[in-house]
C-alpha cells in the first residue's frame, strides 16, 4: 500500500512517502510548501498521485492553522484521487519516533499539549529522568528540566512529529469527511467574552 503522509499542526512541516512500510522519501519544512514538498516526494520515487492508496494526516493537536492545512489539502487530494484517508495524532506520532517519551507540543499562550489535555507547562506530570520531547520541551526547557524531565538538544530530531510515523500508525482510512481535528482547547473565536 503506497500511502502519503503529512503533518502541518506544528511550526515544522513533514511529509513522507510509504510504500507497505518502507520509507521512499520523507521531507520536512513549512505547511505553505506542503504541496511541493508531496509533488517533490512523488518525483523522487518515480510515482504519480494516481498511484497513491491512501493519505494519512496529522489531526493534531497543535497550531489552529496548521492543523487546518493539513486537514484541507487531505481532503482536497483524496477528494480528487478518490482515495480513503487516516487521522493521526501528532502527539501519538512524536511519542512513536521517542519510544518511551513525553511528547510536548507549544501550545502558545504559555501552555503545552501533552496526552490528556492542555497545560501550563509548570503543571505538567513529569516522572524524574522522563524524556520530553516536541516544540513544547524545546520551548519550555527550563521548566520543564526542573520538574525532572530530561530533553534532548533543540536539534535533535525526535522534537518532530516525523510523517513517516503517522503512515506506520494509520488505523482504519475512512472517507476524508469523516477525518476530524484533534483539539484540546476551544478556539479564540469560539470564546464568549465572560
Amino acid at each position: 500500500m503506497l500511502i502519503l503522509a503529512f503533518d502541518t499542526a506544528t511550526d515544522v512541516a513533514t511529509s513522507a512517502l510509504v510504500d507497505d512500510g518502507e520509507v521512499l522519501g520523507e521531507r520536512t519544512s513549512r505547511a505553505v510548501t506542503l504541496l511541493e514538498d508531496v509533488d517533490a516526494l512523488l518525483r523522487q520515487a518515480g510515482t504519480q498521485t494516481r498511484d497513491l492508496d491512501a493519505l494519512a494526516v496529522g489531526i493534531g493537536p497543535g497550531s489552529f492553522t496548521g492543523v487546518r492545512i493539513g486537514l484541507a489539502t487531505a481532503r482536497g487530494l483524496a477528494f480528487a484521487l478518490g482515495i480513503p484517508v487516516a487521522g493521526v495524532s501528532t502527539l501519538e506520532a512524536l511519542e512513536a519516533g521517542a519510544p518511551g517519551a513525553l511528547p510536548v507540543i507549544d501550545a502558545r499562550r504559555r501552555e503545552v499539549f501533552v496526552p490528556g489535555g492542555v497545560f501550563v507547562p509548570a503543571d505538567v506530570d513529569v516522572v524524574e529522568g522522563r524524556l520530553c520531547v516536541g516544540s513544547g520541551a524545546v520551548r519550555y526547557r527550563g521548566v520543564l528540566e526542573a520538574l525532572g524531565a530530561a530533553i534532548p538538544p533543540d536539534t535533535d530530531e525526535r522534537h518532530i512529529p516525523r510523517a513517516r510515523f503517522h503512515a506506520a500508525l494509520a488505523g482504519k482510512f475512512v472517507p476524508a469527511e469523516q477525518v476530524e481535528p484533534l483539539y484540546l482547547r476551544v478556539p479564540d473565536a469560539d470564546k464568549t467574552p465572560g
